[in-house]
């Protein structure tokens, strides 16, 4: 459950059978004109803004990029088929984190659980008695009693408010993408191999001052509907393959609908940007070129917010040489 909500939050979507009881609406149609010009100028001469599905080719080296989500939808399933051959026949699949890494982790954290916790204050010590007191109402609606989160980092404590009332399941993403690729390359012998090292994700989020946590764990308390709307927006941006335009629509309405001063919310979002995309978008840029050099064919499947931008994935494998090309997803 921890490892799943961690790559909820690389991507910020959440759908399907997780989603069954929720009905958030598409924010993109309640920007206001000078909203929609900030996205509009956000986009202007954004590389690679759409898509996810390319063909990365350097002489008779070919890497196939899916933008993923890590999330169940039923409207995954004609994607699926289709990318299935390319799966099945690929030389190798790297993931944002295989199976065998994440029960590794899962493993680490069940006989180790202080990664999680904080050692020296508790929540209700950190917070004013009003913030707590919304910490305590939002935490039972998601089915985690306040008691036990009481501890939690400040930071584990924003993903798990990043996830709708509605949609706080077991089940998160055991139909998501990237299980499901992984699934299809498991059947067909394809090896499997990880983009990076398990712990990342936890090192970007834990090594940010208690402060900046604290601010990313009140900028997510907002009011459930909200949270259902923001996610139906990034999810319908997702289907949309509008990879760039749903990154910057979550910037914006991350600042329009901020509990707390919207120019820290800017600067968490900003953090999150930097941390969870832009420095592992480079990190990963080694690991894909080498693994073509030794595969004739490489598929590499993760969060779709990876792919797009000056700092993607596309335009730095472009910068190594490498030719793109836009494939049907």
């Amino acid at each position: 459950m921890i490892i799943r909500m961690l790559h909820a939050l690389c991507l910020v979507t959440l759908a399907g059978p997780a989603f069954a009881a929720c009905s958030g609406s598409d924010l993109r149609e309640t920007l206001t004109p000078a909203e929609q010009a900030r996205i509009e100028a956000a986009l202007d001469g954004a590389p690679y803004a759409d898509g996810n599905h390319w063909r990365a080719t350097r002489g008779d080296k070919v890497i196939h990029l899916i933008g993923t989500m890590h999330l169940a939808d039923p409207r995954l399933a004609a994607p699926l088929e289709r990318l299935r051959p390319i799966v099945e026949s690929a030389d190798l699949l790297l993931l944002e984190m295989t199976q065998e890494d994440e029960a590794a982790l899962e493993t680490r954290l069940a006989s180790d659980p202080d990664l999680l916790l904080m050692p020296d204050a508790t929540l209700p010590e950190i917070l004013s008695e009003e913030d707590w007191a919304k910490m305590t109402e939002a935490l039972t609606a998601r089915g985690m009693p306040p008691f036990m989160a009481a501890r939690f980092q400040p930071w584990y404590v924003s993903i798990l408010l990043a996830i709708p009332p509605c949609a706080a399941t077991p089940e998160l993403a055991e139909g998501g993408m990237d299980a499901l690729i992984e699934k299809i390359a498991q059947g067909a012998g394809v090896p499997r191999a990880a983009l990076e090292d398990v712990e990342t994700i936890f090192a970007s989020f834990a090594e940010q001052p208690r402060q900046t946590q604290i601010n990313m764990m009140l900028s997510a308390l907002v009011e459930p509907k909200v949270s259902e709307d923001l996610f139906a927006t990034l999810l319908a941006s997702y289907f949309d393959e509008a990879t760039a335009e749903g990154w910057a629509v979550s910037e914006l309405l991350a600042q329009r609908y901020s509990p707390i001063d919207p120019d820290i919310a800017a600067d968490i979002f900003a953090t999150i940007e930097q941390e969870l995309l832009i420095d592992r978008n480079h990190a990963w840029i080694p690991v894909l070129t080498n693994a073509s050099l030794e595969n004739d064919v490489v598929v590499a499947a993760f969060g779709a917010a990876h792919l797009p931008g000056e700092d993607g994935v596309l335009a730095l494998l472009a910068a190594e040489g490498f030719a793109l090309e836009r494939l049907a997803f």
